[in-house]
């Protein structure tokens, strides 16, 4: 029996959204109100295994348990009542792709957004002469203008993790009735019914989007990927109803049969809509595992050079600017968990919330520039502003008398840098300054790295309130519109921010002169890196 609400955050009368964020390190429920109040939130940790030639997977039933266990531990605390549950809403990993069968059961481990196994698949597609970085002119001009983009040849889409299948793992390709992204995979657990919605396919590349409000499944695409479309999910918008919870599932979240299921959006996009930025050119950052500027466009358009596109955002009829990097807070957690580590850091290969707020301290006793020591995050290659997955990570101009407090704050700095480098791309994208940026993810939490971040990218940041549930208040606010009880244009209203950071003007220069050494490295070592990874992925074949 679920208990009355006791907590001083508990919910008025007007009932709470269940919201689930799925996320590359876990599943999280939480209760949201209707002014986008996370009113609590539970988490529950899941495993991915790395694999030999870029394989990072997940089990599916590993995301089914970690959701029960959250759940059950949220709905004991005693914060809504089972009947005050407007809607269930989900926000998941983007690319990371989920082969099942009609009833969901997955015949293989899901490829998450990290593998890059079909990379070279996807540059035997997309090659051609004349070529430019890699694509054949002529593919990649009808690409884009179909989808507003391509497949990336680094193979961390949707698209080549199905071309990665089909070519090397057939077994799974013929098995396999739908391929989904996490999402939609989800949904089908919770209602037994399929479908997407068009911002959550659009790492498939396969979908015409020049009208936004009809984006459709394109045959010619399919063709040229040779994808079957029959295994492919219908399209519905990610305010839409998709179906009630089944009876399993009900009894698994602890609320009424019946309770009805909202599409929802995929993380970069529900994160945007929970950041209050859905003006448009209102942007936000984001420090998670990944890294990514974005904020919604008026117009449609590429730019191909910098892997930098106008997609189909969670808000129907309307597009964003995508622009998402590797690593971010992944960088620091493998930094602390395989270099910088303490007894008793290590639980389960997760380092401890403790080490991080250690981290957060000792950084801020650094100076800025950290003694001269840069770092690069490029831990398993980027995305943008380059697409290269043989990129890697490194310290640089260490010293004989660099400390590992240095170590830590170069980290935090490198991260900044790599968000700068992207940001002044998205600017020139969208010819607007962004400033405010609103700070969401972990990495917000950080004083020291939104501190970081103003001084090194020269804008104001904003640190959201509880900016870890970005993603499950955009999922409720979804959800909110879909039941007809907001309006997206009231949701910025609905923001609180913690602190204000301005960009302190006696690091400029030092962040100045840190910047153009950051991307020298790029520019001079992208070569080794491109030579000396390829040929030990040979090697090691």
């Amino acid at each position: 029996m679920i208990p009355e609400p006791t907590n001083p955050r508990a919910l008025d009368a007007r009932g709470v959204i269940l919201a689930i964020d799925h996320g590359t390190s876990g599943l999280k429920v939480a209760f949201v109100d209707e002014g986008g109040r996370v009113l609590a939130a539970e988490f529950e940790p899941t495993p991915v295994s790395f694999l030999q030639g870029g394989g990072a997977e997940q089990d599916p039933a590993d995301w089914w348990r970690a959701l029960g266990i959250a759940a059950r531990r949220l709905r004991d605390r005693g914060i809504a009542r089972p009947d005050s549950v407007l809607a269930v809403a989900c926000s998941s990993t983007f690319s990371t792709t989920v082969a099942c069968d009609a009833g969901g059961a997955p015949v293989a481990p899901a490829l998450t957004w990290m593998d890059h196994r079909g990379a070279v698949h996807v540059q035997r597609v997309m090659g051609g002469w004349p070529s430019v970085h890699g694509y054949g002119v002529a593919k990649a001009a009808s690409w884009m203008l179909r989808t507003g983009g391509a497949p990336t040849l680094s193979g961390k889409d949707d698209a080549a993790h199905v071309l990665f299948w089909r070519e090397e793992r057939p077994d799974v390709y013929h098995a396999a009735r739908w391929f989904l992204g996490s999402k939609d995979w989800l949904n089908l657990r919770l209602t037994g019914r399929c479908a997407a919605s068009p911002d959550s396919v659009t790492l498939f590349w396969a979908t015409d989007n020049r009208d936004i409000n009809n984006v459709k499944w394109d045959d010619s695409l399919l063709r040229r990927l040779r994808l079957d479309r029959g295994k492919l999910p219908d399209l519905r918008p990610s305010t839409d109803i998709l179906g009630p919870l089944t009876d399993e599932a009900a009894q698994e979240l602890g609320v009424p049969r019946g309770t009805p299921v909202v599409v929802g959006s995929a993380d970069l996009q529900s994160a945007c809509v929970g950041s209050g930025a859905v003006e448009d050119f209102a942007g936000h950052v984001y420090i998670g595992t990944s890294s990514w500027i974005l904020c919604h466009v008026p117009f449609r358009k590429t730019d191909p050079l910098h892997a930098i596109a106008a997609l189909p955002s969670a808000i129907p009829g309307r597009y964003f600017c995508a622009n998402e990097q590797d690593m971010a807070g992944g960088a620091l957690n493998a930094v602390l968990r395989n270099l910088l580590r303490c007894p008793g850091d290590i639980r389960e290969d997760t380092v401890s919330p403790e080490a991080f707020l250690r981290a957060d301290t000792i950084v801020q006793s650094v100076p800025a520039g950290a003694r001269g020591v840069l770092f690069t995050p490029w831990l398993n290659g980027e995305k943008t502003p380059v697409d290269d997955e043989q990129l890697r990570g490194g310290f640089h101009n260490v010293g004989v008398d660099t400390t590992s407090e240095d170590l830590l704050r170069a980290v935090y700095e490198g991260v900044a840098y790599n968000t700068r480098w992207s940001l002044g791309y998205v600017e020139k994208f969208t010819g607007r300054r962004l400033d405010p940026l609103n700070a969401i993810g972990g990495g917000a939490q950080s004083d020291a790295w939104c501190r970081i971040l103003a001084d090194v990218l020269g804008r104001t940041i904003r640190q959201v309130e509880d900016p870890r549930e970005a993603n499950a208040r955009g999922a409720a606010f979804l959800a909110l519109v879909g039941l007809g009880r907001l309006r997206f244009e009231d949701i910025a209203g609905c923001i609180r921010f913690t602190r204000t950071f301005m960009p302190d003007p006696a690091h400029r220069n030092v962040y100045d002169r840190g910047f153009r050494a950051f991307r020298d490295l790029w520019r001079r070592n992208k070569g080794f890196y491109g030579w000396f990874n390829s040929s030990k992925h040979t090697h090691d074949n």
